[in-house]
């Protein structure tokens, strides 16, 4: 589960970064807003690609994120069961201890 929250925060810092680099594209296209006319219209070309495929692995990271804590909480579930289990697994040996040690002690008063 550590990894899955390590992996969970590095994620966010994925989303952190590309908000980062939304936020200075706009301030770049405001920038260069005055330039001349094709090398700003390049500019803003390439600005408004870089942001779509900013846009496009922010998708990618939030569905990776969602299949992580689906995965968290399949988890957690199994873990559940796993902890019934072993109650009942220790509740049952306790009473076949219990029942066997009535009965060694039967034996050993037939014995003498």
């Amino acid at each position: 589960m550590d990894k899955l929250r390590l992996r969970q925060e590095e994620n966010s810092e994925i989303m952190k970064k590309q908000i980062t680099r939304s936020l200075l594209f706009i301030a770049t296209i405001g920038l260069f807003a005055s330039c001349n006319g094709e090398v700003s219209k390049k500019l803003e070309d390439k600005l408004l690609e870089l942001d779509s495929k900013a846009e496009r692995l922010d998708s990618i990271v939030n569905e990776e994120m969602n299949r992580v804590k689906k995965l968290d909480t399949l988890i957690n579930f199994d873990n559940e069961k796993i902890k019934k289990l072993d109650s009942i697994i220790t509740e049952s040996a306790s009473k076949i201890d219990s029942m066997a040690g009535g009965k060694i002690e039967l034996l050993k008063e037939i014995i003498k």
